[in-house]
């Protein structure tokens, strides 16, 4: 079955999923894929680093009318700039290693995936590249796994096969009615992957500054695992506010020992709530400093006005 001459009259069916598809090789594959998902009726394709670049002639030839797919994609360069709007992101897993995520079925995640487009929440699929899947990095900006109960003996799909199934899943799971499950947010809202993204290095920045995260070895496992922590499920936008603050607090604390806050010049005094600098977002502020002039200078009258004990020896107890 094919579409029609010129593509086929596809409509975007509104709120689902996006496909994202991460370093994708072929073109064909891409072609494929998209007639995957209009048979499913997915409609939003993200395309995340082409090997041979994009667009690509052969993809729409693959398509079989699948057109408005394709001329609708989107290109990004890397999954966390292709992640960045979405509230929710799910990853195929054939193998998942090492990683304390939740685990889903196919079904089971277009079921959630269901509710959630019912909230009005964004979200995404990550596919890998044909020849590997998605790598640890990839999986580290995803909520939940997805894992296919296929033959363990030939666990083999393509890049289209393995969309095909998510799709018609997807198309299954579309029943209307009552969200089984919702999250009360009130005021706030469910914060989007960019917000997370951008406490994230907020923190990092502060533990490399208190020295958390100083063996270079071990420092992007770490990292890591902090993200997994804060990707199980959705964090608020208030929440992230507030763990913005709780950082920003205990890196205060280094003043005592005359190191610079981050967003703040060397002498500039910090106020009581979020500065400018501060409610920008972090990665466009400079980094932590370490010891300053001023700081030495504090550090040497402090340890010559310690207080001596009975004894005449300093720290000596009263």
């Amino acid at each position: 079955m094919t579409g029609r001459d010129g593509g086929a009259l596809l409509d975007d069916p509104g709120a689902s999923p996006a496909v994202i598809l991460v370093r994708p090789q072929l073109a064909e594959n891409i072609g494929a894929a998209a007639r995957a998902m209009a048979n499913g009726g997915l409609f939003h394709l993200r395309l995340v680093a082409p090997r041979d670049g994009w667009p690509q002639e052969k993809a729409w030839r693959a398509a079989s009318g699948a057109d408005r797919i394709l001329d609708q994609a989107a290109l990004f360069p890397d999954v966390s700039s292709a992640v960045a709007d979405l509230h929710r992101v799910f990853a195929t897993c054939p193998r998942p290693r090492h990683i304390i995520k939740p685990v889903l079925t196919a079904r089971g995640a277009a079921a959630e995936l269901q509710e959630i487009t019912a909230r009005f929440l964004r979200a995404g699929i990550l596919f890998g590249p044909e020849r590997a899947g998605l790598d640890a990095e990839d999986m580290a900006r995803a909520d939940s796994l997805i894992r296919y109960p296929v033959n363990p003996a030939f666990a083999s799909l393509n890049l289209a096969q393995a969309v095909m199934i998510m799709a018609y899943e997807w198309r299954l799971a579309a029943d209307p009615g009552p969200p089984p499950r919702a999250l009360m947010t009130n005021e706030t809202r469910i914060a989007t992957k960019a917000e997370l993204e951008n406490f994230l290095t907020h923190l990092a920045a502060e533990l490399d500054a208190a020295g958390f995260l100083r063996n270079p070895q071990k420092r992007p496992g770490m990292v890591r695992n902090i993200r997994h922590f804060f990707t199980r499920g959705e964090v608020t936008a208030q929440e992230l506010a507030t763990l913005h603050g709780i950082v920003t607090e205990l890196s205060r604390g280094r003043r005592a020992h005359g190191r610079l806050e981050p967003g703040s010049e060397p002498g500039e005094e910090a106020g009581d709530g979020l500065t400018r600098k501060e409610s920008a977002p972090y990665s466009a502020r400079p980094l932590p400093g370490t010891w300053t002039e001023e700081g030495l200078r504090a550090r040497r009258v402090l340890l010559r006005a310690r207080p001596t004990g009975p004894t005449g020896k300093k720290g000596g107890r009263a």
